[in-house]
């Protein structure tokens, strides 16, 4: 029976009649939240960075959403839409190719005039562009990554390179790649935000990077994969979190989740396991949806709770995994880089937690209306989000 002000009784249990118009009111929501965002929403993702040494100097590689920087979508937006200028990107969006290569002739100049690339004693080096490859159309609610090739214009003998990225085009990740293809451990990678620049980058090829180095780097990646760009992997924690506040049961979830995304982060990176993007985001998407249900239909932590925590965590760990391939690790750092970015990653999950507990959990978690008023409608939140975007990732 519920309490004069809607709350359960301690002793009571939930009344069964009230979850049908509960599941009604998810569906609503997430209506609600579908048709309130647009169906062209675009991650804004890191540019991706070659540094490919050659016998003669070295060679820039850039992958990139072309759209996004030609329209001024700076990283304080995490999707495209957010930005006051998301009419003008999906403009561009739709552009095909060779349409987009024009529009982009007018906005070379501009573009390649802002980034600063230097050698170690601070002399400007000035880059061409040599090539541009522009995917077709296609689906305009996933944004193309442009590849554009750069080549330096040395008047002198250079010993050295260090990049930068100006810091209104976003987060840039580069890799250092050895002449002819060799492999070499010390192979140079760096995550640069905020227009960070990288080390000077020596074009002998011998870097020599340390291990305090790339734990660092790898902890800035993995932490940046939840806060701020993983939305879903932070609404998946924020459920953990919304059945029960009490923090030794989350321990065992979080416990649960890290062990097994450690596992599928491992085998997915050295290629052990692979599944394809288009199967795995909708899953992840699912496991959203499940912990939201689960939350509104059960008023306490069931036993399976921690396993299924577990299978799912499993599905989360391709995601980073995907993730963690595209960058790429040095072969001589691989498992001091695969540690530090799990440990990131856990950073990230464990800031989630704290922060839900400080804004929710050390104030409500002991009122008798915590459930009917903070569980529930935040899980109805959560799943309109999961459904929404399995509903996206799905049907596309």
């Amino acid at each position: 029976m519920f309490c004069t002000d809607g709350a359960l009784t301690a002793d009571t249990a939930p009344d069964q009649s009230k979850k049908p118009s509960i599941l009604r009111s998810l569906v609503l929501l997430w209506m609600f939240i579908g048709f309130s965002i647009p169906v062209n929403a675009h991650e804004i993702r890191p540019t991706i960075v070659n540094l490919n040494l050659t016998d003669s100097g070295y060679e820039l590689e850039l992958l990139l959403n072309l759209e996004a920087i030609m329209a001024e979508i700076g990283p304080e937006h995490s999707d495209t839409d957010e930005s006051e200028n998301a009419t003008l990107y999906d403009s561009l969006r739709r552009l095909d190719s060779q349409e987009l290569k024009t529009q982009f002739d007018l906005f070379h100049d501009q573009w390649i005039d802002s980034i600063d690339i230097t050698d170690s004693s601070g002399k400007p080096i000035s880059h061409q562009l040599i090539s541009i490859d522009i995917p077709e159309t296609g689906d305009i609610a996933i944004a193309r990554d442009t590849k554009l090739r750069l080549q330096p214009q040395l008047d002198g003998e250079v010993s050295d390179v260090i990049w930068s990225w100006p810091a209104k085009y976003g987060t840039s990740i580069i890799r250092v790649n050895q002449a002819n293809g060799e492999v070499n451990e010390d192979d140079y990678s760096a995550f640069l935000a905020n227009g960070e620049k990288s080390t000077a980058i020596p074009l002998s090829g011998s870097l020599n990077q340390t291990s305090l180095h790339v734990i660092v780097n790898y902890l800035k990646i993995g932490f940046a994969h939840i806060i701020p760009k993983g939305l879903d992997h932070i609404l998946f924690v924020v459920g953990l979190f919304l059945l029960g506040a009490a923090l030794r049961p989350l321990f065992i979830q979080i416990t649960s989740f890290t062990l097994a995304h450690t596992i599928t982060l491992a085998l997915g990176t050295t290629g052990i396991i692979q599944l394809s993007p288009s199967i795995v985001e909708p899953l992840i998407a699912a496991s959203i949806i499940y912990v939201a249900i689960e939350n509104i239909i059960s008023d306490r932590l069931q036993r399976w709770r921690p396993v299924i925590v577990f299978c799912f965590g499993l599905l989360h760990g391709l995601g980073f995994a995907g993730v963690l391939s595209e960058i790429g690790i040095a072969s001589g750092f691989f498992f001091t880089a695969l540690i530090s970015f799990n440990l990131g990653v856990e950073f990230g999950q464990i800031c989630v937690i704290l922060i839900c507990f400080l804004l929710v959990g050390f104030w409500f978690r002991h009122k008798p209306w915590y459930r009917q008023r903070i569980t529930i409608p935040g899980s109805l939140v959560v799943g309109a989000f999961g459904l929404f975007w399995f509903v996206e990732r799905v049907f596309g």
